[in-house]
């Protein structure tokens, strides 16, 4: 499989990822004052990351079709997940 193939499976992937996390991030965000502006700003900046990769998904012919890449996936990732997610106080 060439590189762009590969690409065209793993930023719809990517994107989501990071789709995921700023959900994570606003969470987060609503219930602090300190911080909340330069996590919110984080925020900003994946949505960013995720319009770059979007276009770079376009310009390699989009979504490879028959891989899964849309919402809801449920392989495991290839980095570790052991930090907690819920926001306890």
């Amino acid at each position: 499989m060439k590189e762009s193939e590969k690409l065209r499976i793993l930023i719809p992937h990517w994107m989501l990822h990071n789709e995921e996390h700023a959900d994570e991030f606003r969470r987060w965000a609503e219930g602090v004052e300190e911080g909340k502006a330069e996590i919110l700003e984080a925020v900003d900046l994946m949505d960013q990351v995720n319009d770059a990769l979007g276009k770079a998904l376009e310009t390699l012919g989009g979504p490879l079709e028959g891989y899964p890449h849309e919402y809801g996936h449920s392989h495991a990732h290839s980095h570790p997940h052991s930090h907690d997610h819920s926001h306890e106080e």
